[in-house]
């Protein structure tokens, strides 16, 4: 061996016994969460209101003037990625409200994917009793990433006037039904959720909404007893078009110029039914269909809604405006063509006037305002049934209020009160008279 490559190997070779054994490479830092991103415009001072195409299921964007916004529903769990591609489109910050009118999975099956990709801020539901433990445990689960979530029910303090919602440059949602605990829950067999969906009123100026979730004809007949302001603009066909819903004397106190449907005909065979779009047609009502027209995006400047279907028919070239007014007038009683399934009672007079802009904010002292962010939190209930809490000698009873609910003091959420908001009662009977007990703690 050379002498001179020697030293040079006696070098390597004391470097290699120095060396310690390979280490595995540091784990790799997570990557940083994405923030949400939205994409709408800035408010341009209309109302606008998206009807989206959610296959068999209903779901609906409201945008007011000033930017606030409410999603009615959450289409089926098919819709998940449809509407967390199309919500941010839509949305120029984060979702405001969702409501979910009933706990059927063709309205809250994607409201997992909405809350994560639109970071909704509240959910309004009917807080109906009997629901799937698929529907508590979702509740749950959005409680827990903050959402907050609260009831229709109405003011102890006003119980005869409803919930209205501002959103905004002088549009806002009146909440018509349900009204627990200040009235019962319609009794209909094998459909108590559906019949106390949650129905609501958007009023814009003289331009107005009805949605009707899957309300039946009880519930419109009970509507129409209450004498409720049900004239609209538009009408957000309630049921799918089920035979069972939209009743003649319902359309007739309504006298909608246009009529929106949710359906998938493919996956809901028989929807909408033919009596339904007969009764429609009687009151020359134009009709639009998600699963012909896809998504309906209807705008309205306080004047008059212009309505632009998604989809356009063969020998369109470019997307068709439909513009609908109000009118002032006075409307014979058309004759329905097929009777309403189950037919109801109520009687109808032999004209009905429909008069122009007729709103919520036409009726002096109509309705509990209150703001979306000051909504009273409801407690979910639990699915096991608590174990009274009783109150120890000399122990006062505690409320918000801006809750309709009282509570101990050791409640959890009792806790939670701010001081300028609570309020304290001397017994359990003083609480009673004007609030009812908190299901968390059952006082």
């Amino acid at each position: 061996m050379n002498a001179r490559l020697l030293p040079l190997l006696g070098l390597l070779l004391a470097t290699a016994c120095q060396e310690s054994p390979a280490e595995a490479p540091p784990p790799a830092a997570p990557p940083p969460l994405a923030a949400k991103r939205y994409f709408a415009k800035p408010a341009d001072g209309k109302l606008h209101v998206y009807f989206l195409d959610v296959g068999p299921g209903d779901a609906a964007l409201i945008v007011s003037p000033e930017g606030r916004t409410v999603l009615i529903d959450a289409g089926p769990a098919s819709s998940a990625n449809h509407l967390a591609n199309r919500l941010p489109e839509l949305l120029a910050t984060r979702l405001d409200l969702a409501v979910i009118t009933h706990p059927a999975p063709d309205h809250y099956g994607a409201l997992d994917a909405v809350q994560k990709v639109a970071d909704m801020r509240r959910l309004l539901e009917p807080q109906l009793p009997g629901t799937a433990p698929a529907y508590d445990a979702l509740l749950t689960a959005l409680g827990a990433r903050g959402v907050e979530i609260f009831s229709p029910a109405p003011n102890p303090s006003h119980p005869e006037e409803p919930l209205r919602l501002p959103l905004g440059g002088g549009a806002e949602l009146t909440v018509l039904w349900p009204r627990a605990p200040t009235e019962p829950l319609l009794s209909v067999k094998d459909a108590e959720h559906a019949a106390n969906s949650i129905v609501l009123r958007l009023t814009y100026g003289e331009t107005s909404v009805l949605f009707m979730g899957d309300a039946r004809a009880e519930t419109e007949a009970l509507l129409l007893t209450r004498k409720e302001p049900l004239h609209a603009l538009l009408l957000k066909v309630g049921a799918h078009g089920a035979a069972f819903a939209t009743s003649p004397e319902f359309l007739q106190a309504v006298h909608p110029r246009a009529a929106i449907l949710s359906v998938d005909s493919a996956d809901l065979p028989g929807l909408p039914a033919a009596d339904t779009l007969a009764r429609l047609k009687a009151l020359q009502t134009s009709v639009f269909r998600t699963d012909k027209d896809g998504e309906v995006h209807a705008v309205s400047d306080g004047k008059r809604f212009v309505l632009t279907p998604q989809r356009l028919s063969p020998e369109e070239g470019a997307p068709s405006e439909h513009v609908f007014e109000p009118e002032e007038e006075e409307v014979p009683l058309a004759v329905p063509l097929v009777a309403p399934k189950p037919e109801t009672t109520h009687p109808v007079p032999a004209k009905a006037v429909v008069p122009k802009g007729r709103g919520s904010e036409d009726l002096p002292g109509f309705g509990q305002v209150v703001d979306i962010d000051q909504l009273p939190k409801t407690e979910r209930p639990s699915r096991a049934a608590p174990k009274p809490t009783k109150a120890t000698a000399g122990e006062r009873y505690v409320a918000s209020r801006k809750s309709d609910v009282f509570h101990v003091p050791e409640c959890r959420n009792a806790k939670r009160i701010s001081p300028e908001n609570l309020i304290t009662f001397s017994s359990r009977e003083a609480a009673s008279k004007e609030r009812r007990p908190a299901r968390d703690c059952n006082p």
